[in-house]
This record gives structure tokens, C-alpha cells and sequence, in this order.
């Protein structure tokens, strides 16, 4: 059985926030959200908005591509 997107999107970002070395405290105050906030973008109970999603990639380093699984080819 295939992942939904919302399911896909959490996946994601645990993998990359564990990849990342950082701790969620440090996350969440970069980015303006509580360090529950980021358990619960991990978990998958609330998903990130665009405006959030744009600055935890911009912190991470990553692209928000990589995250929603967008393939430009």
C-alpha cells in the first residue's frame, strides 16, 4: 500500500531533521514554532503550512522539493 501525501511529507521531515543533527529546540526557535509543533510535524498529527514548510527547509538546507517528493524531470 502506497503512502499518502501527508503521510509521505512527515516521513520526509523526520528523515531530514534527523539528518540534520539539530536538535527540535533548536528548530523551533529558528523558525517560530514550538518544539511540540515539531513533534507533531514528525508524527504527522499537524502538517507544516507553506510559510513553515519554506522556513524549515530554508534552516535545513534542503529543498521543499525533497520533502513533497516533486520530481522535476
Amino acid at each position: 500500500m502506497s503512502m499518502t501525501l501527508h503521510e509521505k511529507i512527515s516521513a520526509n521531515l523526520k528523515e531530514e531533521i534527523e539528518m540534520s543533527g539539530k536538535s527540535k529546540k533548536d528548530i523551533a526557535e529558528a523558525i517560530g514554532v514550538s518544539r511540540p509543533t515539531i513533534s507533531q510535524y514528525i508524527s504527522g498529527r499537524v502538517q507544516p503550512t507553506l510559510s513553515t514548510l519554506s522556513k524549515l527547509c530554508n534552516y535545513l538546507g534542503i529543498s521543499a522539493d525533497d520533502i513533497l517528493e516533486i520530481d522535476n524531470h
